[in-house]
Formats: structure tokens, sequence, C-alpha cells
């Protein structure tokens, strides 16, 4: 507050502007810097690593730290990726100007805003990513969403349900979310882990949005977007692009179709399930290796890169698209030649997409401009390729290819081949393109030369063989001509000077002409940044048709890099039919097998699944074995086989899914309060909750983050309520290292034991890898442990206390050597009192799980759930044992 109580003309406009961009660091431009004051330069001196220093600010010392303008690319995009929105403000007068006129300060103003969700700069954006921004708005339990990606011009509305929100965010991922301010108290609190940016409740009235979108797309209705009736999301779709407006500071041209997201088109994947198959983030690492997309991209191109992500966190659910990308992979794949060749020629594309983006707004260069008349150079290239391919989605892909030949004369004849980089200092506009510039440039070349022919030409027509031009601060360049010849001088020459023996004269042509020496240098680089806006503005409106091409190169791109990553790892085209059954043949994990070392073969299997006789897999085997490679590798197959990629296995038919979901691994999130185990029941509830019979689901080590009982009993109960709740029974693997659960085969008859195959050899243990039918009664945990190097007294003392357990006893010795007590393994009580459920039809059939029971069972599991085993003694746990067995008898 003391900055302000007393401040110089240049801190009040600073103050001034940075009060009307509240939220954002405000970059000050002064002179060859950009400067931060008060608590701005505090952070950024903080933020960046530079001097913190002080201004004399009408005698307060207030806090200063800056960079030189031409560092701002670097420091800019340093503060955005932590989160920061920075308001860049420019000198927007020559300071000789403002001296002029009487003025102590130059004009200034914003230029731009970036934020996370919003910017052009290549320095911040990932060239294979989209850079969303969402925008939402709540009607009860209905949210509209918008969200937009400003880089590539896409817009896009939708309707969701509140509870799947969080779908739709894991699907579009995006770097920023904008809400209303009121809702600022109240968000849920899944969202306050995203970037949020609140937006003024008055954006979000009436019908501001809706007036602002059709005012920008210049239209009656959004109608003929097919957006019309999505109500809710014209708010957010409104308070989005007024966000956009307001940060860009420039009309949004590119910005110029709105599309209708559906979610009912794709498949769905929620947070946890794309996180847990690594589609495209590592969890361990959280970048791009050991991912899916790490392995499936060999794009050639950022915009077949982009669109290949969003492919594949949005697999389709309809067969007819899924089948015509199938086909055409298919033909491109049995073309090696003109795969091979589309390769070469997509490797000259540049990232059309953005290029025009840039160029519509106005964030450009001429290299931009000469970049995107070379792409469009490689369309006919690219279309005489299709000659020789008959397929209908290909030749769909083609028909998109406009030629836009116009666009790239204009930019040849008006653009030099290797511009500057800089579109102020000139040297950009092709020689003959203006002839103004031409004489420019002229003059600036050989001022010189121009003045004396200009003398030469005076002193020829008026027969003045003596006169002379020369220069004086006074008034500039002058025609000089003796007493001698004076009476020849023309009327049109203007006396400036009598000298003893001559006179001074000046011409309105002469004056012309000085204007044009002094300052042609200057003026043509004024009329060269003049005639590129112009080619700029011209290239502009032609957004829509490049954006349509840009389209169009990116799914050709990705159905050729599909085809090329099937023939170089030998991946085989699904069948995929609407129907119910997944048979995998030979099936392999896709990332886990290019990451085995060199001579190391993956061991592929087979899953079948189906939801009238293999609805539920019961998968046992040891630590290491390879239980969660198979759940993963199968979810993968399924994803790629929608996606409209070949499949890494011998042979796959897919019947379409509608979602997939994961439970695996242990996680917390301390941050929400929540444990391990609190979240593995979360991701439980989301798949019992959503799951339909047409979903797969893949669960491995349900119940594992409580105690042995507790875990048993939920898992034993939740494969229940998957075989039984016709709403939910969804095709599952469940990898589990509860061998009770393989005593479900014999009571559910769409229930079957498999289980991943070793050999043992020495008290070592050998893993095969292979799945076979069966289930495992040995987990082999003690030898895993020995594997990973533990000390080997403990690996002897575990197996002593496994040897008791396993004879149903448990002996605690103490330091004596005295054993102190003895009671039953928790294992087995398990197995025992499951042993005892009666047999009934599968329609009534009870278990010790379900509570509907006689009396005598009710009384055992309220006795059950009465008891807390962590804490109980052997020989507690014994006298437990007794009881309930008497019970139970």
């Amino acid at each position: 507050m003391s900055a302000k109580k007393k401040q110089t003309p240049l801190m009040r406009q600073y103050f001034k502007i940075k009060d009307e961009h509240p939220g954002t660091i405000l970059l000050f431009r002064v002179g060859d810097f950009y400067e931060t004051f008060a608590d701005d330069a505090q952070l950024v001196s903080k933020e960046l690593g530079i001097t913190l220093t002080k201004r004399n600010n009408g005698g307060d010392q207030t806090p200063l730290a800056g960079f030189p303008y031409h560092a701002l690319d670097n420091y800019l995009p340093k503060l955005v990726k932590k989160g920061y929105k920075v308001a860049v403000c420019d000198q927007t007068e020559d300071p000789e100007e403002a001296k002029k006129a009487g003025r102590k300060i130059v004009e200034r103003e914003v230029t731009e805003i970036t934020t996370p969700g919003v910017t052009m700069s290549e320095k911040l954006l990932d060239h294979k990513r989209n850079n969303y921004i969402a925008s939402l708005h709540w009607d009860g339990s209905t949210v509209g969403v918008a969200f937009s990606d400003i880089s590539t011009g896409e817009f896009a509305l939708s309707h969701v349900d509140e509870k799947n929100l969080d779908s739709l965010l894991a699907a579009i991922q995006p770097s920023e979310i904008l809400v209303q301010q009121k809702k600022k108290n109240k968000l849920d609190e899944k969202l306050t882990h995203h970037n949020i940016s609140y937006i003024e409740d008055w954006v979000y009235d009436g019908d501001y949005g809706y007036n602002l979108l059709t005012e920008h797309f210049e239209t009656h209705s959004l109608k003929g977007f097919g957006v019309e009736n999505l109500k809710v999301a014209h708010v957010a779709a409104g308070s989005l692009m007024h966000y956009m407006q307001e940060t860009q500071k420039a009309y949004l041209r590119h910005l110029r179709r709105l599309y209708a997201y559906e979610s009912s088109e794709f498949m769905s994947l929620d947070a946890a399930t794309k996180r847990n198959l690594e589609l495209t983030a590592s969890i361990q690492e959280g970048g791009t290796d050991g991912t899916l997309i790490s392995i499936l991209d060999d794009t050639c191109t950022a915009m077949g890169g982009r669109l290949l992500r969003r492919w594949i966190m949005r697999p389709l659910k309809r067969l007819k698209p899924v089948q015509q990308r199938l086909d055409a992979v298919e033909k491109l794949y049995k073309n090696t030649d003109i795969r091979q060749t589309l390769r070469e020629e997509l490797e000259q594309v540049g990232d059309m997409e953005r290029l025009i983006s840039r160029i519509a707004v106005g964030r450009t260069n001429a290299r931009d401009v000469v970049q995107l008349k070379l792409s469009l150079a490689q369309i006919p290239r690219l279309k005489s390729q299709f000659s020789g391919i008959d397929d209908p989605l290909l030749e769909n892909i083609s028909s998109r290819l406009k030629l836009l030949i116009e666009v790239q004369e204009r930019i040849n004849t008006a653009l030099k081949d290797d511009p500057p980089a800089s579109v102020r200092d000139g040297g950009m506009i092709e020689d003959g393109f203006n002839d103004e510039l031409d004489e420019l440039r002229d003059i600036a070349k050989n001022g010189k030369k121009y003045i004396a022919k200009i003398k030469d030409d005076l002193a020829k027509e008026h027969n003045i063989p003596s006169l002379k031009i020369g220069y004086n601060k006074v008034f500039g360049y002058y025609i000089e001509v003796t007493n001698t010849h004076k009476d020849k001088v023309p009327e049109s020459f203007i006396r400036k000077q009598t000298l003893v023996n001559s006179e001074r004269y000046i011409t309105p042509e002469l004056k012309e002409v000085e204007e044009k020496v002094l300052s042609a240098e200057e003026r043509s680089k004024t009329l060269e940044y003049e005639l590129f806006e112009e080619l700029r503005l011209y290239v502009a409106e032609f957004a829509d048709d490049v954006q349509q091409v840009s389209h169009a190169i990116a799914e050709l791109d990705c159905l050729q890099g599909f085809a090329e990553i099937a023939f170089r790892n030998n991946y085989a085209k699904p069948e995929v039919g609407d129907h119910e059954e997944i048979d995998i043949k030979k099936g392999r994990h896709p990332v886990v097998e290019k990451s085995l070392p060199m001579g190391e073969p993956f061991i592929p299997n087979d899953i079948k699944l189906d939801n009238d006789e293999q609805q539920i897999l019961i998968i046992t085997g040891p630590n290491m074995a390879g239980k969660s490679i198979i759940l993963r590798q199968t979810g993968l197959i399924v994803l790629l086989a929608q996606v409209g990629s070949f499949v890494p296995a011998k042979e796959a038919k897919i019947g379409l899914v509608d979602k997939i979901f994961t439970r695996v691994g242990a996680s917390d999130n301390l941050a929400a309060g929540e444990s391990t185990f609190l979240v593995e029941m979360n991701e439980a509830a989301n798949i019992l909750n959503n799951a339909t019979p047409r979903s797969l689901i893949l669960l491995d080590e349900v119940g594992r983050g409580t105690s042995t009982f507790d875990g048993l009993s939920i898992a034993w109960s939740l494969a229940e309520y998957l075989h039984n709740h016709a709403p939910v029974a969804a095709k599952t693997l469940f990898a589990t290292h509860y061998h009770e659960l393989n005593e479900l085969e014999q009571m559910y008859e769409r229930t079957k034991n498999f289980n991943v195959q070793v050999k043992e050899h020495d008290d070592k243990v050998v893993f095969l890898r292979k799945l076979i039918p069966g289930g495992a009664d040995h987990s082999y945990g003690i030898q895993v442990a020995d594997m990973a190097g533990l000390p080997q007294v403990v690996i002897e003392r575990a197996k002593e206390i496994l040897k008791n357990l396993e004879s149903h006893s448990l002996d605690i010795t103490n330091k004596n050597g005295t054993i102190e007590n003895e009671a039953s393994s928790k294992k087995e009580a398990a197995k025992n009192l499951s042993e005892k459920v009666e047999k009934q039809p599968e329609t009534s059939q009870m278990t010790m799980f379900q509570t509907h029971v006689d009396p005598r069972i009710e009384t055992v599991l309220n006795k059950l759930e009465a008891t807390d085993p962590n804490r109980m003694t052997p020989i507690e746990a014994l006298m437990l044992i007794t009881e309930l067995k008497r019970l139970v008898d």
C-alpha cells in the first residue's frame, strides 16, 4: 500500500494497468526491459531466480525485478508452466512521438495475457499434445461443458451428468478450468486438484454467452453447429469465449466451428483406468516412457500425434467407424510401397493447425507463412498415392485434401523463401511484389546515386551545367545555381538562400525525394510490415479450409502409423463385432514385449470371456508370475481394437465394450485424507455402480489393504455381486492371492479358475508366464522375497512360520525359546467356514458372505463383525474359532 501513497507518473500508470488485470503477473515494458514491481517483483524474483532491487517511487523504495525484453520467450514460459497468468504490457507508441506531444510517459497497454490453458507460444506447447481449456456451468446435476484448444481452433460443447464429469475431464485433460466466481467455495474436492480460474458472475447472466457466440460466428443461432439444444453448455461456452477474447486481445478468426462432444460415442475410461493402463503417462514417472502411446505413436506430423492421443483416450463405441478404420489400416498394411511413400511425404508437412491459428490471430511471422505454403505443396503428392487404394475412408480423406493453389501462389509471390524471424526488421517481401517497396529499397541502398541522378536530370533539362545539389541541417537537400545561370531557373524552384555567387533553391519534388532518401529504410520496413499484414489477413480467410485439410492429414497420419506399427511388431487385424465375446489367441502386452531384454521372448496367452459361460475368470498364482500383465494386456488389446488399430495377438475376436474399469495396485490420497484401502474401495464402488454387461472389468488384488477376514469377505462378495446382479454382470478378470476364491467356480456356473503356471526346483521358483485352467494354492511369496535379497535369516524364519501356519498352528517363540501361544490360521478358518456353506440353486445361493441366512450362520456373522482380528491374541483367536465351530455344527 505504501507504494501507492507517493507515485511517480510511471508508477501511476503501472498500478492503473495492474488494477485492470487482477490475478496476473504484469510484465511492464520500460525501454529495453520488462519490469515487475511490488508483490509481482518479489514473486518473479523467487520463481525465476533473478535479482530483486528497488526503485525510488516518489521517495518510497518499491521492489523491482526485470529482464531484457528479448528474453521474454525464455522467462514467460517458466512462469506459465508454474500455473501463473501473465499479462504482457507493451509500449504502444514511439517515445519520440510522446516527447513531441509533450507527454512524459509513453502510452502502454496489455497486448496479451498468457495462461496455462490459453497460449500460442511454441515454448509452452507440446507439439503432439492438445492444450485444452475447459469451462463448466452447473444446472442441478447437469454440467454444461465447453472446451477448446485455442492453438488448433478446436471448440466443443457437451452436457454431462455430474457423476460422469470426472470421466470427461480425464478424456480431455484440460490445463485450466473456468468456473463461475460464486462456486469458489463450493467446488467438489476432485476439481480443486485442477488449475482453476474464476470468472465474474455477470458473464453467466442472461443470454450474454449465447449472444457472444452468435456474434463471433456471425450466425443467427447455433442450429447450424448442432448444439442449439445444449442450453447449459451455451453458458459455459460463452464464458470460455469471453475469457479467450479477453486474454488474447485479438479477433479469434480461426475459431470457426462448434461441435457437440457426444460422450456416448466413446468408450468410457475413468481416470483410474487411464492411469492403471498407462495409456499416455506412466504410473511411476509420469512421463511417456513405458506407455501405450510411446509404442503406438509412429505418426509423422504433429497433427497426427495429437489426434492419436485423442483416439487413444476416446476409443470408439460404434461398430461401423471401428471397422472403417481397421479396413483402412489393412489396406495400408498390405501396400508397403504406398505406405512408405506416404510417410516420406508426411514428414515434410508442418503443423498446419497451429500455423494457421497463429496466422489468424497475428501471433506469427513470415517463416510460419512460408512453412504453411511448403506444407500445402505436399498435398498433391499425398493425393497421388490414393489412386492405388480402394477404400471408402481413405477416399473420404483424399476428397478433404483441398489443394488451396491460390493461397500457395499468393504466399510464393509475396514472401522470400527464407525470410527473417522478425516481421519488423524488413527483408521478408519478395522483390517485384510492390513497386513502392522496390523504389524505397533502391533509394535506401543507392541514396547518393539517386540524388546524383536527379542533379544530372535537372541540369540537362534546364541547361544549367553548373547545377549542384547539396545538403545542410537547416533545410535539408537544396539546389544551388550560380548567378551566371540564375535566369534559367524555372518558376517552380523556391528560393531559400542567397549567396555571393549563387542562389539556393528547393522544390516540392526535391523535398519528396529528400523524405524518401532520409527515411527510405524505415519506411521500407514499415511498408513491408503492412504488406505482410495484408497477406496474413488474406491467408487467415482460409483458416477453415486449412483446418479441414489439417484434420484429414492427421487422420491419414494416424492410419498409416497404425499400419506401420502393425507391420513392424507383427500385430493382427482384430475381428470386432456387436456381440458379447472376447476371444484372444496368443495375446501379448504391447509395451512389455518391447521392453524385455534382448533375446528374451514374451510368453503370449489366450483369454476367453463371454457373458454366458466364462464371465468371471479367477486368476491365481505367485507374485511376479505375470497376473497383472495378463490383465492389462487384455484391456489394452480391447482398447486398441476399438481405437481402430491392429492388436498384439495371433487372433482376436472383440465384442464391442462400452467401458473398461481397472482396480490395480495400491495407492493412497493423503492430501484428501484417504488411505490406500479407502482409495481401493472408492474405485471398487465406482465399478459396481457404473458397470454394465457390455463392460470389461480388470480387478487386481481387491481387499488386500485391510485384514485377511475383511479383505477376503469383500473380494468374495464383490465377485458374487458381479455374477448374480444382472445389470452389472460384466466380463471380469479377477487376479487374487485369496486362494479361497477358487471355491467360487463350484458355486457359480459362469466363474472359472485359472492360474499362471510356475515350476519349483530346489526351493526356487521358475515363472513360466503361462495361463492355464485351474486354481493355485500357493503364492511363493517367500521365494520372491528371497529373490529380492531379504537377509537369509529372515527367509528361513519365514519358512518356519509358513510351515506352522499351513499345519494350522502358529508358534510364537520368545527369547527363551518357549512357546507362548498357539492358534489356527485365519486363512484356514475362512476356508473351513466357507466349506460349511450350503449349496443351493444359483438364484437363491446362500454364502457366508450374504446376510439373509439361517440363524446359526447369522450368529456367526454377528460374532465375526464384532471381532477385530488385528487386536486378538493367538489364544483369543483359538477360543473364538472353537466357539464358531460349535455354533456352525
